[in-house]
């Protein structure tokens, strides 16, 4: 039960707050949501890897089986997809955070220009989540004379600190999962038999996309089956339609 303001004396509220920090140290709790930005980098990267580079060695091995013209396809298809998940997310996250940066700068203009305003529309944002008026105006000036910025940006925006945007976290780590994802169907064309490189190459991709789903599924609290179905499914039709793609072309050919 939290005590209304005015109803003890401060002496007794600063020793309700300190009992109250000293049961929060105590209570700690561990949420996955800060893992979402280097997570979902790191998935994507790793599955993109699998899928594509062994979608590639599947498509150009049933066009034309040569292990040497496999390995430099395979090759040429990992340094360009590194690279081009690097710039890609570096590109696309560096334009999310330019949109959270304009929108925090608006909002320190609208702080300093009617910071009555401001205060009136925190304090509506939580009488619509459930809280009193009164409650609601009281939490919102002592969050605004503590950090009125932060609290407007988090509250208002949606914007905190493990959901800001970090380019650079992003494309270096696309980039690293994305090389070892690339090289495992890659690993499959040395060491399988040439005439077997395409059912190898499928097999353990596969093998390695579900593993890759239930690290990531694990790793983010979500249910292992769903993730593991998910990218293995999409993995199969990958591969399966770069097989017939190069059984057509290597026929016409």
């Amino acid at each position: 039960m939290i005590p209304m303001p005015g109803r003890y004396a401060a002496g007794e509220n600063d020793g309700l707050a300190g009992d109250i920090m000293t049961r929060l140290r105590r209570h700690t709790e561990h949420h996955l949501v800060d893992r979402v930005g280097w997570l979902r980098a790191a998935v994507l990267g790793a599955n993109d890897g699998i899928v594509s580079t062994a979608s590639l060695t599947i498509g150009v091995a049933t066009a034309s089986p040569g292990r040497g013209g496999i390995l430099i396809a395979g090759i040429a298809g990992l340094v360009a997809g590194a690279m081009s998940m690097a710039a890609g997310e570096y590109v696309s996250v560096s334009s999310q955070a330019d949109t959270e940066a304009a929108d925090i700068a608006r909002e320190k203009t609208e702080l300093a220009a009617d910071p009555q305003s401001e205060h009136d529309e925190l304090a509506g944002l939580y009488v619509a989540r459930g809280v009193l008026p009164d409650t609601a105006a009281e939490v919102a000036r002592q969050l605004m004379a503590h950090d009125a910025l932060g609290a407007h940006s988090r509250d208002e925006l949606g914007i905190s600190a493990m959901s800001t945007a970090k380019p650079v976290q992003a494309a270096l780590t696309s980039a690293a999962t994305f090389t070892v994802g690339a090289a495992m169907p890659l690993l499959m064309v040395v060491v399988a038999p040439t005439s077997l490189i395409v059912p190898t190459v499928a097999a353990a991709s596969l093998a390695f996309l579900a593993l890759l789903g239930g690290v990531g599924a694990r790793a983010g609290g979500a249910p292992v089956p769903k993730a593991v179905l998910r990218v293995g499914f999409w993995g199969a039709l990958a591969m399966a339609s770069t097989a017939m793609i190069g059984r057509l072309v290597g026929t016409a050919v």
